[in-house]
């Protein structure tokens, strides 16, 4: 038991704490460390956000192609021709999506380098419809060839996807040729 006690006093003995300075000084330190981590912890939050935001607008695309490209497929006709920001699609009676003789109407609407592309059933659309994908950056996606002497009508689709157009990034694009299988045949 005494080898404890004079364990203990000399412990006491040899006890003298920190200085004012040497407290500040650890605390400043502890801070810069913290604040370090809490930059590194903030910037890898928000590059996971960005990366998630940019996976979802890509899935949701490539989804609202393969819905339109269903949907094309069984019409009966697609206007305008040419190169515009929306179409309207009378589908053909087997059309598992909606009953024979349906109207769905597809359009992009937004400004700048920011465009929603949205369906809706009837002949006029707009963003009071479904919002299919999101993040386009250029309204003009749709270009329509009607039927020729040589060929069945195509409707092409151009969808650039880009959640931060001016941050460098290229477009993730998907472009498809999508023939109308109903088109008359010459």
């Amino acid at each position: 038991m005494t080898h404890v006690r004079r364990a203990l006093r000399r412990l006491r003995r040899d006890e003298h704490g920190l200085t004012l300075v040497e407290m500040l000084t650890v605390i400043a330190m502890l801070g810069l460390v913290i604040a370090a981590l809490a930059t590194i912890l903030v910037a890898a939050m928000n590059a996971e956000r960005e990366m998630n935001r940019r996976f979802t607008s890509q899935i949701n695309a490539r989804l609202a192609l393969d819905q339109l490209r269903r949907e094309v497929h069984c019409a009966t006709s697609v206007t305008p021709t040419g190169v515009s920001t929306s179409i309207t699609i009378v589908l053909g009676s087997r059309c598992p999506s909606a009953l024979g003789g349906t109207t769905v109407s597809w359009c992009t609407v937004g400004s700048g380098t920011r465009f929603a592309l949205y369906r809706v059933v009837g002949a006029t659309c707009s963003a009071s419809g479904k919002r299919i994908a999101d993040f386009l950056t250029s309204g003009t996606v749709f270009a329509f060839a009607p039927q020729s002497p040589t060929g069945l009508a195509v409707l092409s689709v151009d969808l650039p996807v880009n959640t931060r157009p001016g941050g460098g990034l290229a477009d993730y694009r998907l472009e498809d040729d999508i023939v109308l299988r109903n088109s008359t045949r010459a």
